[in-house]
């Protein structure tokens, strides 16, 4: 049987640090959750390698370590921030968020990962579960600090990024396939500023589509 323990540790050391993920909470947080409890049944063995995992149905997955820890490192979470989890499939990015400090809701619109979340949330205090269409967020516990999206979009999250407290960041894959860049966007005031990080795949999410005839 894996030893999954060490299996995290390896992942930490030879993922996350060699791949530019310095913040110390951050590496604390993807040493501490037990990734594969995320997992689906039957893959625990597959949770710490360094690939983007596929969850039922199609068209949904969980990004790889290393992809997953540098867009929570690029939100620069702080104890307290409120944070929006965006297609939390099984609940592990919504994990690690409140792991790092956050208060975190976590959104997803398929009813059978949102009640896997919620079984494997249910220990885990500060977070909430919510299931919903994932374009447009979850605006009943906005405005947050952080917003982080699992999956690509192919379009700006316009919705998602009104739910920003001034100050606020989202991170997000956005972009067509192979041209895709995990990208931060950090509101002010009304406006929203763009930086991409670095080249990033990820399935896309459906319900972020391009429209017919849109280029990004």
């Amino acid at each position: 049987m894996l030893d999954y323990a060490q299996a995290r540790r390896l992942m930490v050391d030879c993922q996350l640090r060699t791949f530019d993920v310095n913040d110390v909470p951050v590496l604390d947080a993807f040493e501490a959750v037990a990734r594969e409890r995320f997992v689906p049944p039957g893959r625990e063995d597959f949770a710490y390698i360094d690939q983007t995992l596929r969850l039922p149905p199609e068209g949904r997955a969980m990004p790889a370590p290393m992809l997953l820890a540098r867009m929570v490192q690029a939100l620069a979470i702080q104890p307290g921030d409120k944070a929006l989890d965006v297609g939390t499939g099984y609940g592990y990015g919504a994990a690690i968020l409140s792991r790092v400090g956050a208060a975190v809701v976590a959104l997803e619109s398929v009813a059978d990962l949102a009640a896997g979340a919620r079984e494997r949330l249910a220990d885990a205090g500060g977070i909430e579960v919510v299931e919903g269409p994932l374009e447009a967020g979850a605006s009943q516990s906005a405005p947050y600090d952080a917003i982080l999206v699992n999956g690509r979009v192919e379009t700006r999250p316009l919705a998602l990024l009104e739910q920003l407290k001034d100050g606020g960041r989202l991170v997000c894959v956005i972009g067509q396939d192979r041209a895709a860049k995990a990208t931060l966007f950090v509101r002010a005031g009304d406006a929203f500023g763009a930086r991409p990080l670095f080249d990033a795949a990820l399935p896309a999410l459906g319900a972020f589509a391009a429209e017919a005839g849109f280029a990004f």
